[in-house]
């Protein structure tokens, strides 16, 4: 249910769930932090087969205790850790649980037709704990509450004029775009998009 493609130092790991929209389970995250964990590449591209990104974590999962799994923040942990440029790519609607993973990356694009949401409050769960402050520190407090506390659902337009994604682009050349993106990352020295990664993420060099 995870698909890792590496070439040309770009390595590409889809969520491939279509049948249930991508929709996370604890194996799922185990197995996508793994990859990143274990990745040698200077791009990492996340994104998901079919027209869904992910709705979140799988039900089933959530009734069985997966809201309170470590999995979660151990995928995003390893996703922001990665030392090179990572982008979501997100070929469809980004929801719950799995907004962390797509928050931690670097970079994020979107299709015109996704949507985003993370109905933590009308479900009665919480978000996972590195999840509000990576939101705030992109979209600001107040529009953080509206995604969380208020429930609201935005279109890709508004996610990108709130600063949550970084463009949108037509779904055929969403992989063009994320690799037109990586490019400059790809011809780097390694250590110097790690050195520029620290620096833009307030930390010292």
């Amino acid at each position: 249910m995870i698909r890792v493609h590496t070439a040309a130092d770009c390595c590409t790991i889809t969520l491939a769930r279509p049948e249930k929209a991508n929709a996370l389970t604890e194996t799922m995250l185990e197995s996508l932090a793994s990859a990143v964990l274990g990745a040698s590449a200077k791009v990492l591209i996340l994104t998901g087969e079919g027209k869904v990104f992910s709705a979140g974590a799988d039900l089933d999962g959530m009734k069985a205790g997966l809201g309170l799994s470590p999995a979660w923040e151990a995928a995003s942990a390893a996703i922001a850790a990665f030392p090179g440029l990572s982008i979501a790519a997100l070929n469809g609607t980004l929801a719950g649980g799995a907004m962390g993973v797509a928050l931690a990356c670097d970079l994020r694009i979107a299709v015109p037709s996704a949507t985003f949401f993370y109905p933590v409050m009308r479900l009665g769960y919480r978000p996972q704990p590195s999840d509000p402050g990576r939101l705030a520190a992109l979209v600001g407090p107040s529009r953080a509450k509206m995604i969380l506390l208020a429930g609201q659902r935005i279109d890709a337009e508004t996610a990108l004029s709130w600063g949550l994604i970084d463009r949108i682009c037509p779904p055929d050349t969403l992989n063009d775009t994320a690799m037109s993106l990586a490019e400059q990352a790809l011809a780097a020295d390694p250590g110097h998009v790690a050195v520029l990664k620290r620096m833009t993420n307030g930390e010292k060099p």
